[in-house]
């Protein structure tokens, strides 16, 4: 029986355009590039996961507008494997999109979100039932998904009740959320942990979802912050693992308190064309691991490529590669020094 998952929320277009600075308020700066491209948590990572190995079954579920974008974005996802049938047309909203502002020089993004279709998606749109045999249900991003993040009588949030029905029909359930500039993650995200059995998360959302601070004193984050928030997590509900991510390095930490920490790719200057998708590439990469059942050490080393993959393309999925030619990054750049 083939490996199986379904990953669900949102589904963007991303309309990718490079700048030469960042401008000052009132101020204009020219764009030299400008590329139309999916986003979200499903095609991103729905795309990296086939690319990666195309044995997998990637299922996507979700909600689009009845536009061109949502033609785009659907017809990109089914002609490279994904398995569509799961995604709705929503008549009178428009797809969500993001104007994603990239750096040329660093590859730094700065996003501005218009909130479409995909905040439609509410827990009666999921039934486990025919969720076609998948092992895993990955769900992101929380905050970015009206629908889902509003309030719950019972479980806190319909994010919650989602996870909840989908973990009681014996589907492991995953987790994302959005770097979101707000007072909301207590709200929105702690419900959720309840009925999760993975997270991977950057080292900002485990800051804010738990309130302990990813590095001190405006230091770049250490294993040991990073080890404080893995725990934390698990404080909050978490059942399986925790995977926190951020530049420098990666760690995991397990319901059986097996940790490991892995130090990012030392990329070469040139090599980041842009940013955009990165943090979705690391986690196909560790879904990729959770569904063949690999170590924490594995699925890092795997994530952690397919991210530097990433990075060498400026939008979120033209950089994936098959595993072999992810792994040869490995070999080919030794990894960054880190801060105990």
């Amino acid at each position: 029986m083939a490996d199986r998952i379904t990953l669900a929320g949102n589904i963007i277009v991303d309309n990718v355009k490079t700048i030469t600075a960042w401008p000052e308020k009132g101020m204009l700066v020219p764009i030299t590039a400008m590329k139309r491209s999916p986003g979200g948590a499903v095609p991103n990572s729905g795309i990296d996961l086939k690319v990666l190995d195309p044995s997998v079954e990637v299922a996507a579920l979700g909600k689009v507008g009845a536009d061109d974008a949502g033609d785009f974005v659907t017809r990109f996802m089914d002609d490279r494997g994904l398995d569509v049938s799961g995604v709705r047309r929503v008549e009178g909203v428009p797809t969500s999109f993001t104007d994603v502002m990239t750096l040329a020089e660093t590859g730094e993004r700065t996003f501005f979100n218009m909130h479409g279709a995909d905040s439609r998606l509410v827990p009666e749109d999921v039934d486990p039932v025919v969720l076609g045999g998948s092992s895993i249900f990955h769900l992101g991003y929380l905050l970015l998904l009206d629908g889902l993040d509003a309030d719950d009588a019972e479980y806190g949030t319909k994010a919650a009740r989602l996870l909840a029905k989908v973990r009681a029909a014996g589907i492991k359930t995953s987790l994302d959320i959005v770097s979101e500039q707000s007072d909301r993650f207590a709200r929105v995200v702690r419900p959720a942990l309840k009925h999760c059995d993975y997270v991977v998360i950057n080292e900002v959302e485990g800051s804010l979802a738990t309130g302990l601070p990813a590095a001190a004193d405006c230091e770049r984050p250490s294993v040991e912050s990073l080890r404080r928030i893995c725990e934390a997590m698990f404080g909050l509900g978490v059942k399986e693992r925790v995977v926190v991510h951020c530049p420098d390095l990666s760690v995991s930490l397990d319901r059986d308190g097996g940790f490991a920490a892995l130090p990012s790719l030392d990329l070469p200057k040139g090599w980041i064309k842009g940013s955009v998708g990165a943090g979705d590439a690391f986690c196909a990469g560790m879904l990729y691991s959770f569904l063949k059942g690999m170590s924490a050490e594995e699925g890092m080393r795997i994530a952690s490529c397919t991210a530097a993959m990433n990075l060498a393309a400026t939008d979120s999925v033209s950089g994936a590669r098959p595993l072999d030619d992810t792994l040869e990054l490995d070999s080919r750049f030794p990894r960054k020094p880190v801060a105990a």
